[in-house]
């Protein structure tokens, strides 16, 4: 739609934008004055299903491909008002039914649940694309609302959730990283801090990973050969899936976060810095068993953290280092540095796979700061002991 690299990103950002605001401002606070999970998922994904199926229409009306990707810019960011109430109550709704020793798995288990759809949805839609049917056409847009609707059928039979339907009681919890109640505030804000650059930095490619693939001068990769390495992708989500809640509760979740943060790294140096396709799919592979680790453990780090009577409100804070990083970190960082490098004369390639070894720096720093908080809590128990 002769949009430039850092203006696709804005699909993501701008969309993010709103989630974390409403999430924040408006959602959390409602949610937990209001201790309704449901009512907020369901209501969420009616809404942005109808809103899917309103920028299709509105944008077809338009013959100017690059208004027409703006107007799918902003439609989706006006969808993300209502859908970020859904995201914001399913945060909620895991941490009260379902006690601390047990969310790593349930995590789990809906993140391979997700791995299936992720394989369906990226299959029929790369289908879709290669056979005339795009997103001028509708089929996707259409799918994706339909899927959304049927999602909230599961949801009639689901408790309502609240601190009425948790099983602990209305107070804040024993925290795994220190058990010393009044610090809980202190170790939340490190270690969001520390979540943001995780976030940011791996996800910080998260837009630009297809287009890099596609480059005539990369690997010039088809819709559908694409597709195959979103699944590879989508297949770790759905093998780490099963395997988190085992392996969190035998290692916990603190050293578990830290391996994921290494895979994140690890995926982004292998995927920047190969030329060969074999390497970008086990690149992909660790990308998708990073995203299962580093969202199942901060998950249960972050509910351990957090008391019972604004849990959705702090959740919305949780739930920021991720919305943003999927749109805004690829704005900010990604985006503007290939440009700035293929303006400077770099060849295209080395300007997406410098992205990629940004992105793995970054992550970097939340490592150490991680890493940091284990080792002052470690000593500071030592001490007490």
């Amino acid at each position: 739609m002769n949009l430039s690299v850092t203006e696709t990103t804005l699909y993501a950002t701008l969309p993010m934008l709103l989630s974390v605001l409403f999430q924040n401002f408006v959602w959390g606070p409602l949610s937990d004055r209001l201790q309704r999970r449901r009512s907020l998922i369901m209501l969420g994904e009616i809404l942005a299903g109808i809103g899917t199926i309103l920028v299709w229409l509105i944008h077809s009306l338009f013959s100017v491909y690059l208004i027409a990707g703006y107007v799918i810019i902003i439609g989706l960011a006006c969808i993300e008002i209502f859908w970020s109430m859904s995201n914001i109550g399913w945060s909620a709704l895991i941490s009260d039914l379902y006690p601390l020793q047990e969310r790593s798995k349930i995590m789990g288990d809906l993140t391979s649940i997700g791995g299936i759809g992720r394989i369906i949805g990226i299959t029929i839609g790369g289908y879709l694309y290669d056979n005339g049917f795009g997103f001028r056409n509708g089929p996707l847009f259409f799918i994706a609302s339909i899927v959304m609707f049927l999602s909230t059928i599961p949801m009639i039979f689901t408790p309502e959730g609240g601190i009425k339907d948790t099983q602990i009681d209305p107070m804040i919890e024993p925290e795994k990283l220190n058990n010393n109640k009044t610090n809980y505030k202190t170790i939340f804000i490190i270690f969001i801090i520390s979540l943001v650059f995780v976030n940011f930095g791996r996800n910080s490619i998260s837009t630009i990973y297809s287009q890099y693939l596609i480059l005539d001068q990369g690997f010039n990769v088809d819709s559908i050969l694409l597709s195959y390495i979103a699944n590879f992708r989508s297949i770790a989500v759905l093998v780490m899936g099963v395997l988190i809640g085992r392996v969190s509760k035998k290692f916990g979740d603190s050293k578990v976060f830290v391996i994921g943060i290494l895979f994140a790294i690890v995926s982004l140096l292998i995927t920047g810095l190969t030329d060969q396709l074999t390497y970008i799919f086990i690149g992909s592979f660790l990308i998708g068993t990073a995203d299962v680790i580093i969202s199942a453990s901060s998950y249960t780090i972050a509910s351990d953290l957090i008391p019972p009577k604004i849990r959705a409100k702090l959740f919305g804070v949780y739930n920021t280092t991720f919305f943003l990083s999927w749109g805004l970190a690829t704005t900010l960082i990604s985006g503007p540095l290939i440009d700035i490098l293929i303006i400077a004369g770099f060849n295209e390639v080395i300007a997406y796979q410098t992205a990629f070894i940004v992105g793995a720096l970054i992550t970097s720093i939340g490592f150490i700061i991680f890493i940091f908080l284990m080792i002052v809590l470690f000593l500071k128990n030592k001490r007490k002991k």
